[in-house]
């Protein structure tokens, strides 16, 4: 595939308006909040153990190993910090870089393979599909390794098609292109063990190579070895994580933890979890409606471009082949599997961009897309008028009850009056740019929507959804001196906590913890506090002596000093969630646990 020719100055304007766009958009809220439960506090909690431990190898969540994910997130975040010493903007910088980076490789492959205005398309229908933008403002996993999938899509299009134009004679190759797409599948395994879904592109390339197709390269029968340095490349990448892992938990077999690590990230993370789900269970067609409804706008493009597909593909187009071929298989492997989420299929939405935006100039100016796109805009307007509105003026219990317990001041005014705000807006750019301009009615409906949220919303909400404010509220009680102990604790305590604690581990049972954390308490009982969710707690606590902290992130929060447990008691292991024996194992032996725990800031 070569290089487009050159822009023109008015290619290059719209090319960085985008981008700035883009940058605003999926950078709206960041510094403004702290990890929202439940993915994010757990990735910035192990990212901040590295940091204060200096042992960026094994994730830790408090004392425990955490082997649920590999730590590419976690050491992105890490870095980030080093970098920014902030968390509240460090936390989402990976997140932010991968959306801008998937949205550039978008653009680069719809120029390359179409031309500019092309690219142009693909990387503005990613951006404003709705599950693409509410997860790059999100700091999970997802972004990052819908990055390092589409980088490897990438290198492997960019070897395995012609550039615009092409026929069906063979073509030149670009083996380093395939190699360096392969090296980002293997960092897309190191991320979150799917990254090897890429390759899946090869399936359709040898179908089509073998048909003769347009646009295909044809590498020479002689360069078997060439592919093959694919697999030594995605190995490789997965190699920088994997051997330094498995020689360090080798040299730390003793200790029962490691070697369970190693199972479960290996093993129990990834095969298993896919062949025998144990949460998330759907049934096979659940993946319909987030093609629907959660790629809006971008899928109301869909009764256009289904048929123009079908077209190409008669003609023989391999550029809409492979993408769309590799997109059905993405979807078919989640869908064989019985635990699925919406962000699983995340990683096909820039192809599905990239194959819809060669025939946008064709369907943008019909009138039936036009008014889909308007009545779009128009409904999600309609929708935040009527919630804002009814939340001012009803005075309901039940938006009463939510301004509680999301520690609303005013009811939540604010709060609704940023959808009123966002859903008149919304509602003024349809009127008033109508049919004739529908795409920017649609294009700026959406920003209002992501910035009103960005910049409005998520303030308003972070204490409570952070646990910020609860653990405001905890520090409060805190005299120069004190420690404080978590039992029954989730990640945002204790990142959000800011203070010098101890766990007693995370998976342990919660009677166990309890019993461990009464035993420490008792050390020291004038400076030693206890921090504890509430049905943890049994009937081992005299509430009368206890501070009751108020319900957060659904649950019910207490602490109190060693005269508020009830002598010789231990909470029934009844309310205990799934023991995980080896966690309780390491947790009895005491002492070991605290260090780590204490290092822990959040800044």
């Amino acid at each position: 595939m070569s290089a487009p020719s050159q822009a023109t100055p008015q290619e290059r304007r719209r090319f960085w308006l985008l981008l700035l766009t883009a940058l605003v958009i999926l950078g709206a809220g960041i510094g403004l909040r702290d990890p929202w439960p439940s993915d994010e506090p757990r990735f910035t909690l192990a990212a901040a153990q590295m940091v204060a431990s200096g042992d960026w190898l094994f994730p830790h969540r408090g004392i425990e190993l955490y082997a649920d994910k590999p730590p590419m997130l976690m050491w992105l975040e890490a870095a980030s910090f080093e970098l920014v010493r902030n968390w509240r903007i460090a936390f989402m910088l990976p997140s932010l870089l991968a959306g801008l980076g998937t949205l550039l490789l978008v653009y680069d492959l719809g120029r390359r393979l179409w031309n500019r205005r092309t690219g142009l398309y693909a990387a503005g229908g990613l951006l404003l599909a709705f599950q693409f933008v509410y997860q790059d403002q999100r700091a999970q996993i997802d972004p990052l390794v819908t990055f390092f999938i589409t980088a490897a899509n990438w290198g492997l299009l960019r070897h395995l098609l012609a550039p615009s134009g092409g026929g069906g004679e063979a073509r030149a190759t670009n083996w380093p292109m395939y190699w360096l797409g392969c090296f980002c599948a293997g960092l897309g395994v190191i991320t979150k063990g799917v990254g090897f879904l890429a390759l899946f592109m090869l399936l359709p390339y040898a179908w089509a190579a073998w048909r003769g197709w347009n646009g295909v390269t044809r590498p020479d029968r002689g360069a078997w070895w060439r592919w093959l340095l694919g697999l030594a490349a995605a190995l490789a990448a997965i190699a920088l994580w994997l051997v330094p892992m498995l020689l360090v938990a080798r040299a730390r077999a003793d200790d029962p933890a490691y070697p369970a690590y190693v199972h479960d990230i290996l093993f129990h993370q990834t095969a298993q979890r896919y062949a025998d789900a144990w949460h998330h269970i759907h049934p096979w067609w659940s993946y319909v409606p987030i093609v629907l409804f959660s790629w809006l706008p971008l899928s109301l493009t869909y009764p256009g471009s289904v048929p123009r597909w079908g077209h190409r593909l008669r003609a023989g187009d391999a550029r809409i082949l492979l993408p769309l071929v590799w997109m059905v298989l993405v979807l078919l492997f989640f869908s064989a599997s019985p635990g699925k989420r919406d962000v699983y299929i995340l990683p096909i939405l820039p192809m599905l961009a990239l194959i819809t935006a060669p025939f946008l100039d064709e369907l943008l100016p019909q009138r039936w897309l036009r008014a889909l796109g308007l009545g779009f805009i128009a409904l999600m307007g309609t929708g935040l008028l009527l919630v804002g509105g009814y939340a001012l003026l009803s005075h309901a219990p039940g938006v009463a009850r939510f301004a509680v317990r999301h520690e609303l001041a005013d009811g939540g005014a604010a709060l609704w009056w940023m959808c009123v705000a966002v859903g008149a807006t919304q509602w003024l750019l349809v009127a008033a740019l109508r049919m004739r301009r529908a795409l920017l009615a649609v294009g700026g409906g959406m920003a209002a929507l992501w910035l009103g949220w960005g910049f409005w919303g998520v303030p308003l909400l972070n204490a409570s959804s952070s646990a910020s404010g609860l653990m405001a509220e905890v520090r409060s009680h805190l005299a120069s001196g004190d420690q404080i102990g978590l039992v029954a604790w989730k990640e945002q305590n204790l990142l959000m906590l800011r203070h010098a604690a101890v766990d007693f581990g995370f998976k342990v049972p919660w009677h166990i913890q309890f019993a461990l954390a009464t035993r420490w308490q008792a050390q020291a009982p004038a400076t030693r506090w206890l921090f504890v969710q509430q049905p943890a707690m049994g009937d081992c606590v005299d509430r009368t002596k206890a501070i009751y902290l108020g319900h957060a992130n659904r649950r019910d929060w207490w602490m109190f000093k060693a005269d508020a447990v009830v002598p010789d008691c231990v909470p029934s292991a009844s309310v205990d969630p799934s023991p995980d024996p080896v966690a309780a194992a390491r947790a009895r032996r005491g002492p070991g646990m605290v260090p780590a725990a204490e290092r822990v800031t959040s800044r």
